[in-house]
């Protein structure tokens, strides 16, 4: 078994400030008799390469691959461990039109190692296939499950055979060489082009990176895509959030709708107060009317059992109020604030270690900031 360690991941309370290094695994083959999801016939299918039509939630087109988030300019300015997260493809998607009874995929992953110990290998290298329904909702479908570098896997069979969009979600912490759709071959498939206005560019941690949910389609920035009906380009850098004037010079160049800027969970109280109003001020000096929400960090559930990481935590998010406050004061106007006490409940069951939202954290996020947004927005 083949281990990498790439990842910097917030791992309980006081290594959010100096995130601890997780070790992406190989997933163990299904313990089942039945064929493996990846043994379809491919010769079954036409296959339909995503990037001939686009993809949606890319901020930039002068990528060095085609599924990474920053642009190739970026490398040597950001951090190296920023560069490298940048080529994990967390909040792309792609959508489609087809009347089908069956969806196929196939794609090659960067990394051999396609989970982690507290990430399945559905939400670090698979993608998720949602679907409209009669009430014109994306539900979802299907996802692909991931046990090698390679995934040539089938998605949806026996469908009724109905008109409808589809939109695919793709891996949160690996990276694609190339993904195809597969069709059967009477089938045609109608690209929909990735809707470029309108957008949310959301800066943040491996929380919003989609740790540690369990498919791409849970992440809230892919949930709050749909539920608000717009595109979110998501620049969040697992462990290496800083508010980073060098990460800013890339913010600078998008001409989003707003900014949502939500890195305390990676910053030192310190940290927190050096780079919030500067990294404000780097943004109006190009966007001066551009909503900007500052999200604060939520309350980690092993802060009740200690005081003093319970304080450590008060301070990083007194220190962002602190700096609002004086955004505020200085006649910074269009600039917003959430507080963290709900971000993940209060009930201890919205983690799966203490930091990283499960899929229950993962949805009570998703509508803490989904009014947060609309009322930016409005």
């Amino acid at each position: 078994m083949s281990t990498w360690t790439r990842r910097n991941f917030l791992a309980g309370a006081s290594a959010a400030l100096a995130a601890s290094t997780l070790t992406r695994v190989n997933a163990a083959p299904p313990a089942t008799t039945r064929p493996a999801r990846n043994s379809i016939d491919e010769s079954a299918y036409q296959w339909h390469d995503v990037r001939d039509w686009g993809i949606e939630g890319k901020g930039f087109s002068d990528t060095e691959g085609d599924y990474d988030r920053l642009p190739k300019r970026a490398k040597g300015i950001v951090r190296s461990a920023v560069w490298a997260l940048s080529k994990d493809s967390t909040g792309l998607s792609v959508g489609f039109k087809a009347a089908t009874p069956a969806i196929a995929i196939r794609y090659t992953l960067l990394s051999e190692s396609i989970a982690m110990p507290h990430m399945c290998a559905t939400g670090v290298s698979g993608a998720d296939l949602y679907g409209q329904d009669a009430s014109n909702n994306l539900r979802w479908i299907g996802d692909a499950r991931p046990t090698s570098q390679h995934v040539s896997q089938s998605l949806a069979q026996e469908m009724d055979i109905v008109d409808r969009e589809y939109r695919l979600y793709f891996p949160l912490y690996n990276g694609v060489k190339k993904l195809e759709i597969g069709l059967p071959h009477d089938i045609d498939l109608t690209p929909i082009a990735p809707r470029t206005t309108g957008a949310i560019v959301y800066y943040g941690t491996s929380i919003a990176q989609g740790g540690c949910v369990s498919r791409p389609g849970v992440a809230f920035t892919s949930s709050l895509s749909r539920r608000l009906d717009r595109p979110f380009i998501n620049l969040a850098f697992s462990g290496n959030g800083k508010m980073e004037e060098t990460v800013g010079r890339f913010l600078v160049e998008l001409d989003p709708a707003a900014w949502v800027i939500d890195c305390v969970p990676n910053m030192t109280t310190e940290m927190v107060r050096q780079n919030t109003i500067p990294l404000v001020h780097q943004l109006r000096a190009v966007r001066p009317n551009t909503p900007i929400l500052l999200v604060e960090d939520r309350i980690n559930d092993t802060f009740w059992t200690s005081k003093h990481l319970l304080a450590e935590g008060v301070e990083r998010r007194r220190a962002l109020s602190d700096a609002y406050d004086t955004l505020l004061s200085t006649g910074q106007k269009n600039i917003h604030y959430l507080k963290g006490d709900n971000l993940i409940g209060t009930d201890g069951e919205g983690t799966v270690d203490g930091s990283h939202p499960n899929d229950l954290g993962t949805r009570r996020y998703t509508e803490q900031l989904e009014p947060a947004i609309k009322q930016m927005l409005a």
